[in-house]
């Protein structure tokens, strides 16, 4: 089980606390212990945004729909700034992840990686392979007979 994709890069990290569980990180952060001094730059608050699609992956854009964000924006006391964008309306989980993005770029990561990321990326996977066994379960096998009259 591969669970390091989101240990090199930010963009990693931040989808994997966007599509958290909202009580599993709120749990892990909890559990980590450090709630760090910040200033909200951009306090948590909800939005919309157009979610865009395209037919096949490659075919001209269209509008699919709107979803509701929540974002948030802050600055620890030495200067990083995090972000946070989740699905929904909670505020808190915003919060938790731009807490999360600014002590990622801090000394804190690996500690953070290990406590907080490291287990909902392993619960992500999980889910990804059950969804999968599954999917393979329905799996059905096409084969051709060969007739005798050629």
């Amino acid at each position: 089980m591969n669970t390091t994709f989101f240990a090199e890069d930010r963009k990693g990290w931040m989808s994997l606390l966007a599509s958290a569980d909202e009580a599993r990180l709120t749990e892990l952060w909890h559990g980590f212990g450090a709630d760090p001094a910040c200033e909200f730059l951009r306090a948590p608050e909800a939005g919309g945004v157009m979610v865009r699609g395209r037919m096949g992956g490659t075919g001209a854009p269209f509008n699919l729909g709107e979803m509701t964000v929540t974002r948030c924006a802050l600055a620890l006391t030495d200067g990083t700034v995090g972000h946070g964008y989740v699905q929904g309306r909670s505020k808190a989980k915003a919060e938790i992840a731009a807490k999360v993005d600014a002590l990622m770029q801090t000394g804190a990561a690996e500690a953070l990686r290990a406590a907080v990321l490291a287990p909902l990326a392993e619960e992500r996977q999980a889910q990804k392979d059950t969804r999968a066994a599954k999917a393979a379960a329905t799996k059905v096998e096409f084969f051709t007979m060969v007739r005798g009259e050629d």
